[in-house]
């Protein structure tokens, strides 16, 4: 079925602080999902978790239920940092974090790639089905459109370019060793942002040695890769360093930054990767995503044609996927509708047929003129309620809608009825009542 509206909720970058949306996230996505698919009247789920945002979607029958299935997704959060989304707010919000409206960069280029993965991460849960599906496709479709069509993502264009940048700003870079730590997406942004400085060498820490080391040999600066055992020894001699690992406890601590000396530390994870008291350590200036706020101001100003641009196109692209929803919604109820009155009509012209078939032979034509005479009255007799039901969608009438699939469900509740026969009355209607009238059977006969 394509029935039921989204409600969502977020907690990011934009009213939240990082600790903020540390609380708010999971584990991970799909753990998630399958919570939120265990909530009473949840038929699909969608998550999404970033350093700088998460989020979470459900898909139930009516908006009442939504809001309550979601109502505990960030219960430490203040109030004024969780926003809620309703069915059309959160198709939008969609489309706008995945062509990068949303993110701290404008436009950055990460995120369309995290949204395509929980997608699938999602999917995997059992979370996506006929609402979620057509609604995250044109987010990403838009996204895509974005980056292709417009100038968004041109110049700093991801948290790891944008952390490089403020580095740049804050030391003098030139003969500088760099030390990344995490070797997923957002450290590879990072080194690869640092390859194109005047840094003599990049030190890559990950957990798996061997993408880091994979990560080292693809930079041009000469570059180690070691593994996060070795971090203590890599902060001794590293003027700069930015952490972007998935660990869910601090992996440099106030004890490994102690004998550092002069260095600065941009911690780009979420959760934290650093613990935020080595900021009051001699010597080390410590930054973390909010710090990165004027020069993504910066970015934004620079893309503020292109954000217009982008803006018009989800405008376009959010009333299409509107129309969409409400074409299938309508066209379901009236398939319904359709579907449930065909039964009707074949159970009454096979017991007609049986009836004037006891009263002497049919030839084929006078066949053909009941069945014609039987769907002429189911089409006729449709037509004024398939109006009103696309007029409903048209007018987001959706209570209509689910009233329509509710009264012309084809099972009618329950099994399927079998085609009544001459001999057996239908229920709830008296033998004399069944009977078709003589003067349609005389003209019948007539023909």
């Amino acid at each position: 079925m394509t029935t039921g509206v989204i409600s969502g909720v977020t907690v990011s970058h934009q009213r939240a602080t990082v600790d903020e949306i540390e609380s708010a996230a999971a584990d991970d996505e799909s753990t998630v999902v399958r919570d939120l698919l265990a909530s009473d009247g949840v038929d699909e789920a969608f998550a999404l978790q970033t350093c700088n945002r998460a989020e979470a979607y459900v898909v139930t029958e009516d908006a009442a239920a939504g809001r309550a299935a979601i109502a505990d997704f960030a219960p430490q959060v203040r109030d004024g940092a969780v926003r809620e989304l309703d069915h059309e707010a959160s198709l939008r919000h969609l489309m706008r974090v995945a062509a990068g409206l949303e993110s701290l960069v404008l436009g950055e280029d990460q995120i369309i790639g995290q949204l395509r993965t929980a997608f699938q991460t999602a999917r995997g849960a059992g979370g996506i089905g006929s609402v979620l599906e057509p609604a995250i496709t044109k987010a990403l479709h838009v996204g895509e459109r974005a980056r292709t069509e417009t100038t968004i993502n041109e110049g700093v264009v991801s948290l790891g370019s944008a952390a490089v940048e403020l580095a740049d700003r804050e030391r003098d870079l030139e003969e500088a060793t760099a030390l990344v730590v995490g070797a997923g997406e957002m450290g590879r942004l990072a080194a690869q942002a640092f390859d194109d400085t005047a840094v003599s060498e990049l030190v890559i820490a990950n957990r798996t040695v061997s993408h880091a080391e994979h990560l080292a040999d693809e930079v041009e600066t000469p570059a180690d890769g070691i593994g996060l055992d070795r971090t203590p020894t890599a902060v001794e001699r590293a003027d700069v360093l930015v952490t972007a690992t998935g660990s869910p406890s601090y992996v440099l601590d106030r004890s490994t930054l102690a004998d550092a000396g002069e260095t600065l530390v941009i911690d780009l994870a979420q959760p934290r990767d650093v613990d935020p008291s080595v900021a009051d350590l001699d010597g080390v200036d410590a930054f973390d995503i909010d710090s990165l706020e004027a020069i993504t101001d910066e970015t934004r100003e620079r893309r503020r044609e292109a954000a217009e641009t982008v803006e018009r196109m989800i405008d376009e692209e959010f009333e299409r996927l509107i129309d969409s929803f409400k074409r299938r919604q309508a066209d379901e109820a009236i398939s319904a509708m359709y579907e449930g009155a065909e039964m009707v009509k074949e159970r009454e012209l096979n017991t007609a047929l049986s009836r004037l078939e006891s009263q002497g032979e049919l030839t084929d034509e006078q066949r053909e003129t009941i069945a014609s005479l039987a769907d002429s009255l189911v089409g006729q007799l449709l037509a004024a309620p398939t109006k009103s039901l696309r007029d409903a969608a048209a007018e987001d009438d959706w209570t209509t809608i689910q009233t329509a699939l509710g009264l012309f469900d084809p099972d009618f509740g329950g099994e399927r009825p079998a085609p009544a026969s001459a001999e057996t009355p239908r229920e709830g209607r008296e033998s004399e009542d069944a009977d078709i009238p003589q003067h349609v059977v005389d003209r019948l006969r007539e023909e």
